[in-house]
């Protein structure tokens, strides 16, 4: 089928992705289109799996044959044929691995133009050479600390913190820093064997003893005879000493494991590098000033001071000078019209949110002249202030007026409105959705009865009124001084439901990272971050949930297992025994595209279904182990309704809203939102205990408002249940139904950082100077 160049839509006929059935729309290219549904109901599966999949593998088909061998293992999206797609980009909100030298300015390639200013209109000392502006940069050999090597921090260790209580001896664990099991136990030995005494008190050891112990350098290697243990036989071999500091660095340095790292940082004190203050730079870098200051103290304000100041630089009549300023201070402009002018050059994006990192690609795409193309965008609005998402509807247009078509996956409601056309895909989720209910005008859902989305954008009414909880007793916080929060102070009540509100970077997260289960009215503490899960297809909601324990032991347990003698460690993909042994239990391989990031393929062998063909001959109630996996929850839990253990584990997931998902759906394929309910599940499912203090991020982020409405009915319940719950949301709708809110503010960063406005909704949304006040006064009045 040829594409006809004057058709304006992008018309995609039979898609079957996921849970799509056989969808076909027709879709308007030059404008904004908004695709909207419950969670699961197929609307990113559309989006971003079917649209912008075919989009890529057309790209893909352009590029040499050698490379397009590889590539044809990732597959095409099942779909029977789309015309009329132009060239696709996309702006996930899946982030890529932490990296301590990834900030905003290298995602945004501002600092690119800030150290060529340097570089080339830089003000140097006399006699000094002309620097490249790769001698700017902490991330080159030519630029960073030799000290600390760019990173801006070093990090070292003591007695106090490797050796936590002197009273004890090595062999009864005085060295907490040293790793467990049979590791821990051969530094141990080898210790023994050079002459230590590894049974007695650690502080009764001589002083050069225990400098040796923890810190030497050298790595004798030595022969170690173990003691003999009865039924064991235990051969001489030869053991390698390493101190216990140079353990610690290397775990902490070196270690692919979160959680080895997490655990040698314990023993870890960090602080800003003596040598170049903590700037990440060579000296003779920091010699160079422009408007009288150096790049590490511009890259460190944030990025509308940082405008302000170039802009009232003279440049002295240099033309240099002239365009590369008027150009970064152009580029800052896009990102400060996303809301993030509060951000600085300098700041890590580990340390940023999904929705702030998707903003800042989408500031770089803004700048980047492409015209003709497709952006599809998963959820611009996340972690937006509803006073920030009239600024990116403001990008969003002007994306669309430079000649392109913008495709957002979206809830937020505002946006939706906005758009030019909606796609309403449903009605509900998993196999109850994948169908297109309406694709024309947004007005025109509000005649589709079976759309979820269209009780709440034409059918709104005021929050009923209702009593608002009285505390039980108060936690205060405070002085808290970190990020932009100066000596705030803040009170929290106990046993009701708290959100904590404010404009992106108004210091919300950081004044709730205050609660810790050390304050005294804090019996038991929950986070329920959205980190993920797992990061490999190895994780899924089945081992996170622990349910694939429950699996794996009624499989092993059928009158064909026993026959056979598989025991329970059969039916895992993590073990050699059942698994596929092509792909090693994962279901995938990696696919290395070379000039392109790797990507996961399904296994040649297996298909996906992660086991060897021996183990799945066995079944339960006539299903296999692979097919248990491919299951809903909301299949499965009526599958195992007759057992009580699977049963409760899946009841909780459907409560919170995640009945679409797959019990083995990898983590990698799940949203933040969707792990953060995950974890959610996996707490309410445990016997009930002391009362718990339970704080979430931005728990709503990635939800339908239909959706949102069984979340907070789970929050409530927990209220009731005796609990405290504690929300940072910019959710409206959410926030006029709490009992208690705190507003920081009244801007983000430096122009942030204060509690504006403390109460009850209702008193919230009356002041004057609370930037939420309007937003929350209309969401209370049904607006």
């Amino acid at each position: 089928m040829y594409d006809n160049p004057r058709d304006p839509y992008v018309r995609v006929r039979g898609a079957r992705e996921h849970n799509l059935a056989g969808v076909d729309v027709d879709i308007p290219r030059d404008a904004l289109v908004a695709f909207t549904g419950v969670s699961g109901s197929g609307k990113s599966s559309l989006a971003f799996g079917t649209i912008y999949a075919e989009a890529q593998r057309r790209y893909f088909e352009s590029v040499a044959p050698y490379a397009r061998r590889l590539i044809h293992q990732v597959g095409a999206p099942a779909v029977g044929e789309i015309s009329g797609l132009p060239p696709a980009v996309s702006l996930e909100q899946r982030r890529s691995s932490p990296n301590a030298r990834s900030s905003v300015g290298t995602v945004t390639t501002l600092s690119n133009s800030l150290r060529m200013l340097f570089s080339r209109a830089g003000r140097y000392p006399e006699g000094a050479e002309r620097l490249d502006s790769d001698a700017f940069s902490p991330n080159t050999a030519a630029g960073a600390c030799p000290s600390c090597h760019g990173i801006g921090r070093i990090h070292e260790t003591s007695e106090e913190l490797l050796v936590p209580d002197a009273e004890l001896s090595i062999r009864q664990g005085a060295i907490a820093a040293w790793p467990g099991a049979w590791q821990g136990k051969n530094l141990r030995d080898v210790l023994d064997t050079l002459g230590y005494d590894v049974d007695r008190p650690w502080r009764e050891l001589a002083a050069k003893d225990r400098e040796w112990i923890l810190f030497t350098e050298e790595q004798p290697v030595v022969t170690v005879h173990p003691v003999r243990e009865a039924g064991r036989i235990q051969r001489p071999y030869q053991g390698t000493y390493m101190s216990a500091r140079r353990y610690v660095m290397r775990t902490f340095a070196d270690s692919k494991s979160t959680t080895l790292r997490a655990k040698a940082e314990r023993f870890l004190t960090s602080a800003p590098c003596p040598v170049c203050g903590g700037s990440r730079l060579r000296p003779e870098a920091l010699a160079v000033t422009f408007a009288g200051r150096t790049i590490a103290e511009l890259g460190s304000l944030p990025l509308t001071v940082l405008a302000g100041l170039l802009s009232a630089t003279p440049t002295d009549g240099s033309e240099t000078a002239r365009v590369l300023t008027e150009d970064l201070v152009a580029r800052i402009g896009t990102v400060t019209e996303l809301g993030l002018g509060y951000l600085g050059l300098d700041r890590a994006t580990p340390t940023l949110s999904n929705g702030e990192l998707q903003r800042l690609r989408l500031a770089t795409q803004l700048r980047s002249g492409l015209f003709g193309v497709v952006y599809v965008l998963d959820e611009p609005s996340a972690g937006l202030h509803p006073a920030d998402t009239e600024a990116l509807l403001v990008v969003l247009d002007r994306l669309k007026a430079a000649g392109n078509s913008v495709f957002v996956v979206e809830h937020h409601l505002d946006v939706v409105r906005h758009a030019d056309w909606l796609v309403d895909v449903g009605p509900g989720a998993g196999v109850h959705g994948g169908r297109v209910l309406h694709s024309g005008p947004p007005r025109e859902l509000a005649a589709v009865q079976a759309s979820a989305t269209r009780r709440f954008l034409f059918d709104r009414a005021p929050v009923p009124a209702r009593e608002v909880r009285a505390p039980a007793g108060w936690l205060r916080t405070g002085p808290v001084t970190r990020h932009n929060l100066r000596a705030v102070d803040a009170a929290f009540p106990v046993g009701v439901l708290t959100a904590v509100t404010g404009v992106s970077g108004s210091g919300k997260s950081t004044l709730v990272g205050a609660l810790t289960d050390e304050l005294a009215e804090v019996e038991r503490m929950v986070t329920v971050d959205q980190r993920p899960i797992g990061r490999t297809p190895r994780s899924n909601l089945a081992t996170y949930t622990g349910l694939f324990d429950v699996v794996r032991k009624l499989f092993a347990e059928t009158a064909e297992a026993r026959e056979r003698g598989y025991k329970v460690g059969r039916f895992s993909f993590n073990v050699p025994g059942g698994r596929c042994e092509t792909c090693q239990g994962e279901g995938f391989v990696s696919v290395e595209l070379l000039f392109l990031p790797s990507t996961y393929a399904p296994c040649p062998d297996c298909r996906g279904a992660r086991y060897n063909p021996e183990t799945l001959q066995v079944r339960l109630g006539g299903l296999t182990i692979a097919e248990v996996l491919d299951l809903t929850v909301e299949s499965a839990a009526e599958f195992f309704q007759d057992t009580p253990a699977a049963a409760r584990s899946l009841r909780t997931l459907l409560e919170v809203g995640l009945g679409y998902l797959r019990l083995g759906q990898p983590a990698t394929e799940l949203s933040g939102g969707e792990a953060q309910r995950i974890k959610l599940a996996s707490e309410l499912q445990r016997p009930r205990r002391s009362p718990t203090l339970y704080v979430l991020d931005e728990p709503t982020t990635g939800l339908h408002p239909a959706d949102v409405e069984v979340l907070m009915r789970q929050l409530h319940g927990l209220v009731d249940a005796g609990h405290s719950v504690v929300v940072v949301e910019h959710d409206m709708d959410v926030v006029a139904t709490a009992d208690w809110v705190v507003d920081l503010g009244p801007g983000g960063g430096d122009e942030g950082g204060r509690v504006v406005a403390a109460g009850p909704p209702s008193e919230v949304a009356a002041s004057p100077v609370s930037r939420t006040a309007p937003y929350l006064a209309r969401a209370l009045a049904g607006g």
